[in-house]
């Protein structure tokens, strides 16, 4: 895992507005602090959970300037460009480099279904267009696209920049493959999960890590449960595995969850505002209540997870 140039827990990070839609820059400011503040491993932006797609291109330019300057290298920095147009992600791939990103985590194509020829003549023009590292983002429940592992497999061994990928999948068998089958040819590639609770198994497999949306609000359990592994303590890695599952209610107050995690962050005085970009709506009193309750089962849960 220290072969790897991205790795731990990197939280795609929300987008904070304020209630009229417009950028809240002082909550987003007090977002990225909070996350530095509890070592996470980077920071991701401009991801399903970050809105971008609700956001224009040029208001994706925008938050990559703002998000670059404001991290300043206090850690890697990724930033989400992909889009349905080619093109597009060209241009906000090569911006993102501009204004000095880490690297770029880049969905696949939505709405229409690829083959997989087409899906690699996607991934291969936006790494030939660059050398900034880039991580394939793979969310088929939301885009409706299939990366095989050997798909995977062909495109990190075609392109020196194609470095990892995000997986928010539910079968560990398919990130157990991406470690093997990837890895395999080149050791120093990222595997790295999007659902929370494969975090555990795929350090356990030989993966690098997570970017999970419960370390918006929690970090402390995720960061935890990383630092701990790698440390060679395994046991209490676990203890803080068994510590997080409560906290995976929260996807399922909502659909999608943007606006419960912008309100869990709230209830942990993160200082940001709960206006989520429509069509998503906001929570109401008894689910914000739920919220309040799966709080205070983890914060008590967190306390017997340090002793």
């Amino acid at each position: 895992m220290s072969g790897t140039r991205f790795h731990g827990v990197i939280p795609p990070m929300l987008t904070a507005f304020k209630e009229d839609g417009t950028f809240d820059w002082e909550g987003n400011e007090k977002l990225i602090d909070f996350l530095i503040g509890s070592r996470v491993h980077g920071i991701f932006i401009l991801g399903s959970m970050g809105e971008f797609s609700r956001l224009d291109a040029q208001e994706r330019k925008s938050f990559s300037e703002f998000a670059a300057e404001y991290i300043n290298g206090r850690v890697p920095l990724l930033v989400g460009t992909g889009s349905c147009n080619t093109r597009e992600a060209i241009d906000l791939t090569r911006h993102a480099k501009d204004v000095g990103a880490d690297g770029v985590l880049v969905v696949t194509p939505y709405y229409w279904g690829l083959t997989e020829e087409n899906l690699y003549d996607y991934f291969a023009a936006i790494a030939q267009a660059v050398d900034i590292p880039v991580l394939i983002y793979h969310f088929p429940a939301l885009t409706g696209q299939q990366m095989s592992p050997q798909l995977v497999k062909r495109l990190a061994t075609d392109f020196a920049n194609i470095v990892g990928i995000k997986a928010s999948v539910d079968s560990i068998t398919y990130v157990r493959q991406l470690i093997l089958e990837v890895k395999a040819v080149k050791p120093e590639f990222s595997v790295l999960v999007g659902f929370d609770d494969h975090l555990f198994n795929t350090l356990a497999m030989g993966g690098d890590g997570a970017i999970p949306g419960t370390a918006n609000f929690y970090p402390e359990v995720t960061v935890g449960l990383y630092e701990s592994f790698v440390k060679g303590n395994p046991a209490e890695s676990l203890k803080w595995h068994r510590t997080l599952l409560p906290l995976l209610e929260v996807y399922a107050l909502d659909n999608p969850p943007i606006g419960v995690i912008k309100e869990a962050c709230k209830q942990r005085g993160v200082g940001i505002e709960t206006f989520v970009r429509q069509s998503a709506g906001s929570l109401n009193e008894e689910r914000k209540k739920q919220v309040s309750r799966i709080l205070q089962k983890v914060k008590e849960a967190t306390a017997v997870s340090r002793q």
